[in-house]
């Protein structure tokens, strides 16, 4: 029982950090990459779509991305999604091609992503502590019910505390690691 309930805090917990390194990911620095655009959704005829499901997404230049999309009424609907995803960029359509330009990070700009960073970071930590809480409540069900003894909860908590303290850890070396990148010009 104590056993499932730490393995279960410990998978959440891996899972919160994929997450945060997934969303560190969408964070730019002044180089293009496709994967910006990933969790960018499209109204297509109704329903939020990923934009990789309605457009082709290509590198054109070190500073520039292409998204074709398949349909050539859906330029618009496109354009005005990348626009609309808060990452800072502005796309233009020639004919059924857009083009969107990574512009140059600017040291403001760059001190705006490492906020955005950290905000990223805190949310994760959030998460890592709302995972422990709930272990801990688990354990304290267990107790109540009597399924296990006093000595064995507190030292359970105290391996949950552990695997706390180190997730939390792994979430700041990757906050450091993105800041890094973010602030090398």
């Amino acid at each position: 029982m104590i056993a499932d309930v730490k393995k279960t805090a410990e998978q959440k917990m891996i899972k919160s950090l994929e997450s945060l390194k997934a969303d560190l990911g969408k964070v730019r620095t002044g180089r293009a990459h496709t994967g910006i655009l990933d969790h960018v959704m499209v109204d297509y005829y109704g329903n939020p779509t990923a934009i990789s499901q309605v457009a082709n997404i290509t590198l054109m230049d070190a500073r520039t991305i292409a998204v074709q999309p398949w349909e050539g009424k859906m330029v618009g609907a496109v354009e005005k999604a990348i626009r609309d995803a808060d990452l800072g960029l502005n796309p233009s359509s020639q004919g059924n091609l857009i083009r969107v330009p990574m512009p140059a990070l600017t040291e403001e700009r760059r001190r705006d992503l490492i906020k955005l960073v950290k905000t990223e970071g805190e949310n994760a930590k959030v998460a890592i502590r709302n995972v422990r809480r709930d272990a801990n409540a688990q354990l304290k069900e267990l107790l109540k019910d009597k399924a296990i003894s006093e000595d064995d909860e507190r030292r359970a908590q105290e391996d949950i505390q552990k695997l706390t303290d180190k997730y939390i850890a792994e979430i700041d070396k990757a906050l450091v690691a993105k800041e890094a990148d973010l602030m090398a010009v």
